[in-house]
C-alpha cells in the first residue's frame, strides 16, 4: 500500500489513497455458490433444538415441533434435526460442505440460531458454545476458556460469533455471559418500534426494551442487527416507512445491520385464524417490492441489509409473498433506474458483488469517515472506498465517556470485504481473491487510533472474535485482564 496524502475534507473523506491491483472481470468459476463467502468469511449456522419462548408465541410465529419461528421442513431445521441438533456434528457437517464447494474454511462466522439462545439453561449455553469451538479445533477442551485459547491458532478459526436474542433478554448479566462466549455480534428481534403493534402481536416486550438493549450492547462493543417485519397486524405501508425512518433518525436505535422479513401467514400460527376470519391481509408482492426499494434508499451508508425474506417451505405458507429471491428482483430493478445512485447500504456496494458482476473496478482507494451520535456515544464509521463508492472495507469506532469523565474508544467491527481467503494467502496478482490480506485492515485501524487519540481516549479496545486475536497481537494489542477484549493503551 502506498499513502499519498492524509487530509480530511468537509465531507469526512480522508485523502489517504491506497493502490491495490484489483482485477476487473474475473469470475469465481472455481467455487460452487460463490456468494456464500463473497463478503470475506464463511458463515456457519448452528440450529438450536426446539424450545418454546418464555413469553409464549407471537401472533405470526408457528407453534410446531421445530425451533421457534421455524417450520419442521425448513432446510436449516431438516439438516439440524438429522444430526440430532448436536453442535459438533452440525459444525463438522457444514465445514465438509464448504470444503466440498472449495470455499476457504480458515475464517468462520458462527451463528447460533433457532430461538432465544439466552433463555435456554445456562449450562446448555456454555456447553453448546464450547462444543462448537471443539469442533473447529478438532479436539476436546477442558473448558470454554481452554477451547477459546486453542481456537486462536486452530485451522478453522472463529473470527466472529453471532447470538440471536430478544430485546427483553439482554441484561447486563446476559451481556457478560455472551462476552465470555466470544460473541461479537447480537441480532435483536425488534420487528417494529411501536408498543401498540407489540401488544397486538403478543410480542411480550416494549420499545423501551429495544432502546435499553441497543444501548447496553453498543457500550459493550457489539455489532448490532435488528430483525424487522413490515406488514404486521396494526401497521400499514405508511406506518412501516415511518418506523423505518425513525430507526435511523432516532439516536436511541441506529443498528449496524438489519434483516427484513415481511410478515407472512404460516401454518400453526395464531395469525392463521385472524387471516381466515378476514381480520388480516398480508402485503402482496408489488407492495413489498415498493416498500423494499424505499427501505434500500433510506438505509444509511453505515448499515448493511443482511437479508430480505425468509426461506419458508411453500407447504407451510398460507398467505404472503412466496418469492425467497425477491431481493435479487428488487436490486435488478433498482440497477435499471436512477434510484441506484441513491442506495448507500453496505451490501449493495461491496467489492465482492461488484467483482462478481464483471464491472471495471477503479483501484484507487481512499478512507471515508462518517460520524453520528447513537445511544449516548459517538460513532465514527470509517470505510475504504473508490471513486465509484465501491466498498473494500470498514471499521466501526465508538467513543464513550466512562464514569471518571474519561473517554474510551471501542472498535466494534473491522472487516475487509471481497471473497474469503485462507489465512496467509494473498491470492496472487491475477486472482480476484487478493483484496484481503493486503494491509487494508491495518490501515483503517491506524486511522482509528488517530481518531481515538484526537478524541482524548487513553485506551482503545477491540471486540474481537477468538480467531482474530493473533492478528491483533501482531499489531501491538494484548488481551485484557478479563480475557474479553484486545486492547492498547496510549498513555
Amino acid at each position: 500500500m502506498k499513502k499519498i496524502t492524509n487530509k480530511t475534507n468537509k465531507k469526512g473523506t480522508i485523502q489517504k489513497r491506497v493502490n491495490l491491483k484489483v482485477p476487473t472481470t474475473q469470475k469465481m468459476s472455481y467455487l460452487r455458490k460463490p456468494v456464500k463467502t463473497i463478503s470475506g468469511v464463511a458463515p456457519l449456522a448452528v440450529m438450536l433444538p426446539p424450545r418454546k419462548c418464555d413469553h409464549g408465541a407471537c401472533l405470526y410465529c408457528p407453534s410446531l415441533n421445530a425451533p421457534q419461528s421455524y417450520t419442521p421442513k425448513s432446510p436449516a431445521v431438516l439438516r439440524a434435526a438429522s444430526l440430532d441438533y448436536d453442535p459438533v456434528r452440525q459444525v463438522k457437517t457444514r465445514l465438509k460442505m464448504f470444503e466440498g464447494m472449495r470455499h476457504p474454511t480458515d475464517k468462520i462466522e458462527l451463528i447460533i440460531m433457532g430461538g432465544t439462545f439466552l433463555q435456554y439453561d445456562s449450562k446448555f449455553q456454555y456447553d453448546s458454545i464450547k462444543k462448537c469451538y471443539d469442533a473447529f479445533n478438532g479436539k476436546k477442551s477442558k473448558n470454554l476458556e481452554d477451547a477459546k485459547r486453542m481456537n486462536e491458532t486452530a485451522k478453522h478459526r472463529c473470527v466472529a460469533l453471532c447470538i440471536e436474542t430478544r430485546p427483553d433478554k439482554c441484561s447486563d448479566s446476559d451481556i457478560k455471559r455472551i462476552l465470555e462466549f466470544g460473541a461479537t455480534r447480537v441480532e435483536l428481534g425488534v420487528q417494529a418500534v411501536d408498543d401498540e403493534i407489540y401488544s397486538k402481536i403478543n410480542r411480550g416486550h416494549s420499545v423501551k426494551d429495544v432502546v435499553d438493549a441497543t444501548s447496553r450492547l453498543k457500550k459493550a462493543g457489539f455489532k448490532i442487527g435488528y430483525h424487522l417485519m413490515p406488514g404486521l397486524p396494526g401497521s400499514n405501508v405508511k406506518k412501516d416507512i415511518k418506523m423505518f425512518k425513525k430507526i435511523f433518525s432516532d439516536e436511541r436505535f441506529k443498528p449496524d445491520q438489519i434483516k427484513i422479513y415481511p410478515c407472512q401467514v404460516l401454518k400453526g400460527a395464531k395469525l392463521e385464524d385472524l387471516y381466515y376470519s378476514g381480520g388480516y391481509v398480508p402485503y402482496d408482492k408489488e407492495t413489498v417490492k415498493g416498500l423494499l426499494i424505499k427501505f434500500l434508499r433510506l438505509t444509511p451508508r453505515y448499515c448493511r441489509i443482511m437479508r430480505i425474506m425468509r426461506e419458508i417451505p411453500q407447504s407451510f405458507l398460507i398467505a404472503g409473498v412466496v418469492n425467497i429471491d425477491l431481493r435479487k428482483d428488487v436490486e435488478d430493478e433498482v440497477r435499471l433506474t436512477r434510484a441506484m445512485k441513491k442506495i448507500k447500504e453496505i451490501r449493495f456496494r461491496e467489492i465482492g458483488f461488484a467483482l462478481q458482476s464483471g464491472i471495471k473496478i477503479d483501484n484507487k482507494i481512499k478512507l471515508k469517515m462518517t460520524s453520528y451520535k447513537a445511544s449516548g456515544g459517538k460513532e465514527i464509521f470509517i470505510e475504504a472506498v473508490n471513486k465509484d463508492d465501491i466498498l473494500f472495507g470498514l471499521l466501526r469506532l465508538r467513543i464513550d465517556k466512562d464514569g471518571k469523565k474519561e473517554f474510551n474508544a471501542m472498535v466494534r467491527e473491522l472487516h475487509v470485504y471481497g471473497p474469503a481467503l485462507n489465512l496467509g494467502e494473498n491470492g496472487g496478482v491475477n486472482s480476484m481473491n487478493h483484496i484481503q490480506h493486503k494491509g487494508l485492515g491495518k490501515e483503517m485501524l491506524q486511522f482509528a487510533e488517530q481518531m481515538a487519540i484526537k478524541n482524548k481516549c487513553k485506551t482503545m479496545r477491540i471486540i474481537s472474535g477468538v480467531g482474530v486475536r493473533e492478528y491483533y497481537k501482531k499489531l501491538g494489542f494484548s488481551l485484557d485482564n478479563e480475557k474479553i477484549y484486545m486492547e492498547r493503551h496510549f498513555i
